[in-house]
């Protein structure tokens, strides 16, 4: 067994004791599913920055860059990372003050039960994707560390249960715990292998940035027609706006210890997160300026750019640096695994199973912690699913915030911004925005079968026809009262 593989299994070891001990503090529902409401600045921003620094940040991210440039990351990490700031800026100070469970609470208190449990079914199955992305990562590192001694389909079995078991006991104290000291892994692992890159090259880290520039790779806006700058607005907006309403980034910004602290932390880890992201990228690039081979057989047809990273650690660089960076790649995805594996099953149980079966406080906590693991067992088979589709870890994180983009964006910031907004009006948005997005969605799938493209986005024509349902549910029923 190599001295990496041991170190792999140490790392997880320590992961579920830490999630072992969080269990202690676990003594209610708001303990498992917010940490007690009392976490400080430094780890507010350390779980706020970990919500997106995941899979896509360190192998995905860096793939689609070196493919389309700057202008194919325009959704992340520009569009996830100013959604936080969006987040901090515009809705944790009132949000905080509502004492909220779930993000689902806002919508049965500014709305009703139907409401709130369409929108905790689609933020649900808006979770799929993104898990099952973190998912496909852990089973790939395993995969890779072990020399293909374990195989991929393996990896994900084990990497999964190690998050499982450490989420299941601690829920957000385990979370936020892990967080803190998983970013701190991230922060020593990428840089360190940042300044080994380079040293390695003739003109250092400018190399890297020069070859970029003379390669197009920070062109940025897209081209002056109607189809390009639509699509340039629709991948912004899928994660700036579509991730919003999404109780990973909402249980974050409550278990802050105050309403201070939940701005501040949300604001400074959303922004530190869209430049860190730069890092594994200048890793990834200079790379393959050290071994153009990886170009060759990654980049053609048949490669897999996501190896890229990864491959080249394992062979290029010595074994304490391969410890920091897959301490650090392990860290990435387990942060964000647990956090967005939590994020649902806490939907599921208050907002779902908790006014269906009448639970008491302490059924309402057993079944968060079943919830965990049943959710983590439909992600399984879901990622096996999207790998056998050839979805990359970067399209399935994208495309995992459709639904909730259409179906609860609209209803959220209107119920928090206009106080006309009424349930009838939210019930409209969500059915308009949905059913546009869906037919769409599903024309343009048969289209780019034929080899065409449609113009506009089905996410804007969603989240288009879901404001023109709040507008017109909300106003023509106040309208109607008044010539009555």
């Amino acid at each position: 067994m190599s001295a990496l593989s041991v170190f792999v299994i140490l790392y997880m070891v320590i992961s579920v004791g830490v999630g072992l001990y969080a269990a202690l503090r676990v003594k209610s529902s708001t303990d498992y599913v917010l940490a007690g409401r009392s976490l400080p600045i430094y780890v507010t921003i350390a779980t706020v920055f970990a919500t997106w620094f995941g899979s896509e940040a360190v192998l995905g991210m860096p793939a689609t860059f070196m493919e389309e440039g700057l202008g194919g990351i325009v959704a992340d990490p520009f569009g996830a990372g100013l959604c936080l700031v969006f987040v901090g800026v515009f809705f944790a100070a009132r949000l905080y003050r509502m004492k909220l469970l779930t993000i689902g609470d806002f919508y049965r208190q500014r709305y009703s039960r139907t409401v709130e449990t369409l929108v905790s079914i689609a933020i649900c199955i808006s979770y799929l994707g993104w898990v099952s992305a973190q998912i496909v990562a852990l089973g790939l590192t395993i995969h890779l560390i072990s020399d293909a001694a374990i195989s991929f389909e393996l990896g994900m079995v084990l990497g999964l249960s190690v998050v499982m078991l450490y989420t299941i006991y601690g829920g957000m104290w385990s979370v936020a715990i892990m967080d803190f000291i998983q970013m701190m892994a991230i922060l020593a692992g990428l840089l360190v292998v940042a300044f080994i890159i380079a040293g390695k090259l003739d003109g250092g880290a400018m190399a890297v940035i020069d070859h970029a520039a003379a390669n197009n790779k920070f062109d940025f806006w897209p081209d002056l027609n109607a189809a390009a700058i639509l699509g340039f607005i629709g991948a912004f907006v899928t994660l700036a706006l579509g991730s919003i309403p999404q109780q990973d980034v909402f249980q974050r910004v409550m278990s802050a210890k105050d309403e201070k602290t939940a701005v501040r932390g949300t604001v400074i880890g959303g922004s530190f997160y869209i430049l860190f992201c730069f890092v594994p990228i200048f890793i990834a690039y200079g790379a393959t300026l050290i071994d153009p081979s990886l170009i060759d057989t990654h980049m053609g047809e048949g490669g897999d750019p996501q190896r890229i990273l990864p491959e080249f650690i394992l062979n290029d660089v010595p074994m304490v640096v391969q410890v920091l960076f897959f301490g650090a790649l392990l860290s990435a995805i387990m942060s964000t695994a647990s956090g967005t594996l939590l994020a649902p099953s806490a939907i599921l149980a208050e907002n779902i199973f908790k006014e269906a079966f009448k639970l008491n406080e302490k059924q309402l906590l057993r079944t968060l912690r079943l919830c965990v693991f049943g959710f983590g067992l439909v992600v399984l088979g879901y990622a096996y699913l999207s790998t056998s589709a050839g979805l990359s870890i970067f399209e399935m994180v994208e495309n995992a915030y459709l639904v909730t983009l259409c179906g609860a964006f609209v209803p959220l910031a209107f119920g928090v911004y206009w106080s006309k907004a009424t349930n009838a009006g939210a019930l409209v948005s969500i059915a308009l925005g949905v059913t546009t997005w869906a037919v769409l969605e599903a024309l343009n799938i048969r289209m780019d079968g034929m080899g065409e493209a449609m113009t506009v986005p089905p996410q804007l024509a969603g989240l288009f026809m879901a404001i023109v349902g709040m507008l017109l549910g909300s106003l023509i029923p106040q309208l109607n009262q008044k010539k009555a």
